[in-house]
Order: structure tokens, then sequence, then C-alpha cells
């Protein structure tokens, strides 16, 4: 028998179900193929003829798997030429025959059944001539194909390029985008089973959130201390300054996980006082986590066709999480944090459901600290109501035989007689308006808003602190720089 004829029987050969322990293909096989009997276990059942096994199996090594080198590179080489040196080269990935058993998860005679009826298929009379391996040759060896975000960068860079210079506001293409790239977000998980999206309140890992502000004046450090649900608390829409999640006149509430965090993302300058107070959580929150997102993982099967473009988009907000929490540069801030800001947007509004938040790591404290951005309708602190007519007053410290001594303390003096009822709301020092006095107009609006959301903070008057900043310290890379002389050779060119 030619080994033509050879092949062409084991094209005719029959795998059942039971036989392949891939699970997408093992239903494939129950639910497409035909009756018969299998070819490796004799059973009756649904089964694929080898060739057509062999054809599925093509198709997931074409998009998972590479073909490794049968030489050694240039490095190789080199350790391999040093006589001081036991480096031994070997050929990265597995047999050709082993990785087909493994990936599909079939009886070893069955794997080497469909490696013959591929290698028939890329045999090649010239390129054995010139001792030329091809694909799925006896000798060849695979190993997993790196995965990248695909076409998803194309369509970033897109994105980015058009809310930078064409339409900033109205684009459906970047709608689109981050439809397509955060769908399903609420039920991804990184590799160690951390979901992308938390949970923020009481009863869990985020009770509460530290927020910091640095004051230059002791004028200004006694009014926070006073009121600190307004100063503390995100600034109205007329004063809110475009960051990295929000842009200008869009009040959200820039936190971190612990005041050291906090304390360092405000970079206050040596000499201020800096007021950091704890917040907690009244309601619970959804909050999109960059760090476990830089770690997610989504399972499948190389046999199906669409695990490629799962895995893609994988890739994809692994590495747009990365970007987003990336440093920039002040004369950068400007147009970098506008693809980021449009982000929070989508998330906010656009995605569903919609989240309250991000997460992602702080880049002023390294990789311990966390910073947490509240979207606008989630950046609301709950009021601190006074009856009518009290007075507050606000101790820095006092003077001591040693000299000055910090002291911070509110007194707050109700009248003698109980108020019947409670500042009203425009008067109450809980809402920010009042101090801020913004237009008429925007008085109202602002109003309105403020009762549609309830409030998600309520500041911890028991922790709120005063730290001075007396030395600021830097962590960098130094590299010296070295300087070079040489006289000019008259016949080089300039």
């Amino acid at each position: 028998m030619s080994s033509d004829e050879y092949t062409d029987q084991t094209r005719k050969k029959k795998i059942c179900f039971t036989c392949v322990g891939e699970s997408f293909l093992s239903d494939e096989i129950h639910l497409k193929g035909k009756r018969g009997k299998c070819s490796y276990c004799e059973t009756l059942a649904r089964c694929y003829s080898l060739e057509r096994l062999a054809e599925r199996v093509e198709e997931a090594f074409e998009s998972h798997y590479v073909r490794t080198s049968d030489q050694p590179s240039s490095l190789n080489y080199a350790m391999m030429s040093d006589k001081e040196s036991n480096y031994c080269w070997y050929r990265e990935g597995e047999p050709v025959a082993e990785a087909i058993m493994n990936a599909a998860e079939i009886p070893k005679e069955a794997a080497e059944d469909v490696h013959e009826i591929l290698a028939d298929k890329y045999s090649d009379i010239e390129a054995a001539k010139c001792n030329e391996e091809t694909e799925f040759d006896t000798d060849s060896h695979y190993a997993e194909k790196p995965i990248g975000a695909g076409e998803w960068w194309g369509k970033w860079r897109e994105f980015e390029r058009s809310l930078t210079t064409e339409t900033r506001f109205f684009s459906r293409s970047a709608f689109s985008l981050l439809q397509s790239a955060f769908e399903g977000i609420g039920t991804m998980k990184s590799f160690d089973g951390c979901p992308a999206v938390v949970e923020a309140g009481s009863g869990t890992g985020l009770p509460a959130i530290f927020r910091a502000r640095f004051f230059q004046s002791e004028e200004d450090l006694e009014k926070a201390l006073a009121h600190p649900e307004l100063h503390l608390a995100p600034p109205p829409p007329a004063r809110a300054r475009a960051g990295r999640m929000n842009a200008e006149g869009i009040s959200v509430f820039y936190g971190a996980n612990r005041p050291e965090v906090a304390l360092a993302e405000v970079r206050p300058p040596v000499g201020s006082w800096v007021v950091v107070a704890r917040f907690d959580v009244v309601r619970p929150l959804r909050l999109l986590d960059l760090e476990a997102l830089t770690e997610i993982w989504c399972h499948g099967s190389i046999f199906d066709p669409q695990y490629v473009s799962h895995l893609e988009r994988v890739m994809f907000l692994r590495h747009l999480a990365q970007l987003i929490g990336s440093p920039v540069l002040p004369d950068r801030e400007r147009l970098e944090y506008i693809p980021t800001q449009a982000i929070a947007d989508f998330l906010a509004a656009g995605n569903t459901p919609p989240l309250d938040g991000m997460i992602f790591p702080s880049v002023q404290a390294g990789k311990e600290g966390l910073n947490l951005v509240l979207f606008h309708k989630a950046a609301r602190v709950e009021g601190h109501d006074l009856p009518k007519g009290t007075k507050i007053s606000v101790s820095l410290g006092h003077q001591t035989e040693d000299g000055w001594e910090a002291d911070y303390t509110v007194f707050e003096e109700t009248p003698a007689e109980k108020a019947s009822t409670v500042a009203p709301a425009e008067e109450s020092p809980g809402l920010w308006w009042t101090v801020f006095e913004p237009a008429p107009f925007e008085y109202h609006s602002v109003k309105e808003e403020a009762s549609l959301y309830a409030p998600t903070l309520r500041i911890d008057r028991e922790n709120i602190e005063v730290r001075q900043v007396q030395l600021v310290e830097f962590k960098t890379d130094d590299n010296c720089v070295r300087y070079y002389r040489r006289e000019q050779n008259e016949r080089e060119d300039f």
C-alpha cells in the first residue's frame, strides 16, 4: 500500500465526541457529527471524520500556534560558542504530534493520524530537496502564539485623533469603540479571580475614601476646618478644573485608599497645611478597578472561531488600563487627558449598567497606593446640619512656655434656646453653593441637581487631621552626564 493510499484511509477514520477531551470541540462533534463507529474506542456515537478533525486542528493552530525556528538565534550561537559556557540549545515548543494531542485532548494514536494528514497536505518536494521545513513537518515544533490587541490599537489611535482634532462631543465612532471595548466589563475577572468591577461601601473592602487639600494661609485653613463638608468636598461646577477623569466644569470626587496617598497626590508645597479627611461611603458603589483590569483574562477554546477576537479585546483592555493610569507631564495634560475624560464620561453614563467611578494605581505614591475617582453623579457629600444662629470658631493652637503648640479645635456655639427648625438647604453650610455664591441661574440648576442624587459620602469628623509640610522627598533614577571633546577630521561631512 502506497503512502498516499494509507493517508486516504487515515482520512476516512472516525473519532467520536467522547474521545475528544477538549470541551468545545467535543460539544461541536456531539452536535454536528454523524453517528458512526469510532476508530479508536469502537463505540457507536456521533463522530467526525479524521479529515474534518484535521481541518479544525489546522484552523486552531493557524490562529493560536506558531511553528518555532529550527535554528538557534545569533545569541544562542554565541552562547554555544563560549568555551566556558555549558549552554545547550533546545528548540522551543512541543513536537507537532504532542502539541496536537494536548490541544485537542485526543488519544496519541489519533493525534499522530491528524499529524499525518496535515503533514501530507503541506509537504513540498522542492522544500524537501533544500532541506527546508514546512508546516506540520515531522520534526516541527509548535508553541502558543503571543496574542496582541489586533485592530483595537488602530481604532484607539483613530479615537484619540478624532477627539483631539475633529469631533470632541458627538462622535459616534468613539462611542462605538468604547461600547464594544467595555461590553460585559462587570463579569470580567483577573487570573486570580479578582473582578474588574468592585463594590465600595459598608461591609466591603473599601468602606471609606480619604481626600486631602492643602492651604497656604491660616485664614483659608480656618474656613476649611469650620466647614469641612464644603471645603473638602468636590468644588461646584463653576470652579471645577479639568483633570484626568473630568472635563472642566464637571465636578468629580478624587480620593485615595490611604491618608498618605491622598497627601502625596495633592503635591503640597513646603510650609503649607494639608487637611486630610476620611469620607465614609454611605451607599453601595460600583467601581472599575484598573489594577485588576491589567490582569483580566477570558477563558475559552482555541477551537472557537470567536476566541481570538475575545483575547485581542482583553489585551487591548489590559494595555488601556495601563495607559489610563500612566503619568502625564503638565505640559501635555490638556490634550492627553481628553481620551481618559471621554472614557470616564462613557463609564458614568453610556455603559450598561453605568459605573460610579474608577480605582487606579497612584502615580505619586507608588504601587502600594490607590487613587479613586467618583464620577459626577456619585460625587455627593452629605451636609452638616446646624441650628439657625450657630456660631463657629476655630482655634489653630496656643502659646506655651516652650513656644507655639498646634492644637486644632473647632467650637460650635448653638443658640441658648433650641431652634425648632434646621437651617434651610440653601443656607446650610453642608451645601457648597452658599460659600462660592454662583450666579443666580447656576444657583437653581445646582440646587435642583443636588435633589436628584442621594449623598454618597459622609465626612467622618472624628478622622480629620492637619499636616504641616516640613520636607518633600523625591525618588529618582540618577544618571551622570559625560562630556567628550575630539578634534574634527577635515574630511568629515557636516
